[in-house]
């Protein structure tokens, strides 16, 4: 419960957790329904806790955080809620101060070469392709006016 308290937890992640103590199998059930029914584990409350810190503090996109998500056994609705916590608004500004600080530091010997590589970090970072190119092409909209 106090390991639960200090930050929000998936069900995955306390299962792992008591796995590495040696809790056997049926003990680490009864303890995660325990923690569930006390509310020290809540899926929906976690996903939308990690979504806003990995957008804020990493800058990860929606790829990426979905992905992690899934990785840790989060529902498909909890996951639907945990997008919610991300502003459309945020997420464009976001994405936008990535390509304007990024551009001008990647090393290419062309246009395209620097777009593709401008892609490849931003799909790495977890944002959409459709949502850089766009973004992309209005960066170097500007850039040449």
């Amino acid at each position: 419960m106090k390991w639960c308290a200090m930050q929000e937890r998936a069900h995955f992640d306390a299962e792992q957790k008591l796995r590495s103590w040696g809790v056997p199998e049926e003990e680490r059930e009864q303890i995660i329904v325990e923690l569930i029914s006390d509310n020290f584990l809540n899926e929906e409350r976690y996903a939308r806790a990690f979504a806003r810190g990995k957008f804020r503090m990493k800058k990860w996109g929606w790829n990426k955080i979905k992905m992690e998500l899934r990785r840790k056994g989060v529902s498909k609705y909890s996951t639907a809620l945990a997008k919610e916590e991300i502003e459309a608004d945020e997420y464009e500004e976001v994405l936008s101060e990535i390509i304007r600080k990024k551009w001008p530091l990647i090393n290419a010997k062309s246009d395209w070469e620097r777009t593709q590589k401008l892609l490849q970090y931003t799909a790495n970072r977890g944002f959409e392709y459709e949502v850089v190119q766009k973004y992309l092409e209005e960066y170097k909209a500007g850039d040449s006016n």
